[in-house]
């Protein structure tokens, strides 16, 4: 009856005519820093005596939320040092989720692999450098002789360990954050079709128009269920990785 053309990855990444050689998906990663570092610049310039306001207000809130949400559940008090490191990473990856549902950008940076697999490898860094730091090479003989595992067992857990810890982890983190991103925006894609479609039906197909009321319901719906997952995809994100810090430290506060 009729069919749905999905436009070229290259159409939906660029803007051929005004940004040649800088696509969606660096500008959106290039706004997301301006844009945070801008947030607390703002929110640092405002007097502490004055209640807080505009930016300073949602400054407050947003730290408060990754201390206490992520920070004190995972790390605790002794892990607030990592409170500015986590709210980099949260607040850099909810405003490259967030255009995803903003016209004419429609496109989540983290829906391609690059940036998910570079904050990725980025957390793995930390996480192993932390582990390394607070237990030196004794880091690794905890995860390939685990503790508190009965001896028979403690090769093949240990392997299982070392390879979860070392290798799939970060594989995992990339996969979920993109998966997660490029599945929404691909159904908010499918659904913006299928209501063009239907609302365009030649004269011939006229009874098609007021179908279109469906799919642009969907399309509603899925817009608003975007901009929650935007906001938990980073959520999980941050607090994955303050885990992540965690047990690299659990060896070294179990030593002592």
């Amino acid at each position: 009856m009729f069919g749905l053309e999905f436009p070229p990855i290259n159409e939906i990444l660029r803007w051929q005519y005004i940004f040649p050689s800088f696509n969606k998906i660096a500008l959106i990663a290039v706004a997301a820093t301006v844009i945070s570092i801008t947030l607390f610049l703002l929110a640092s310039r405002r007097d502490p005596m004055v209640a807080p306001t505009g930016a300073r207000n949602l400054a407050e809130v947003t730290i408060d939320f990754i201390e206490e949400s992520i920070v004190m559940q995972t790390l605790g008090k002794s892990g607030l040092k990592w409170t500015p490191f986590l709210l980099s990473l949260f607040m850099f990856i909810f405003l490259c989720n967030i255009p995803g549902v903003i016209p004419i950008i429609q496109m989540p940076a983290t829906a391609r692999i690059a940036i998910p697999l570079a904050l990725s490898l980025l957390v793995w860094v930390i996480y192993i450098g932390t582990g390394l730091k607070h237990q030196g090479l004794g880091y690794f003989g905890h995860l390939l002789w685990p503790p508190g595992v009965p001896t028979a067992l403690k090769p093949l857990v240990g392997l299982i360990e070392f390879i979860s810890t070392i290798i799939v982890t970060p594989f995992s983190l990339t996969v979920r954050l993109m998966a997660n991103m490029l599945a929404g925006h691909i159904l908010l894609v499918t659904f913006g079709l299928l209501t063009h479609a239907l609302f365009t039906a030649e004269t011939s197909q006229i009874f098609l128009v007021p179908m279109s009321i469906l799919p642009f319901g969907m399309l509603v719906f899925l817009t608003a269920f975007e901009i929650l997952v935007a906001f938990l995809q980073a959520y999980i994100f941050a607090i994955l990785a303050a885990v992540y810090i965690n047990n690299s430290t659990v060896g070294h506060a179990e030593d002592h």
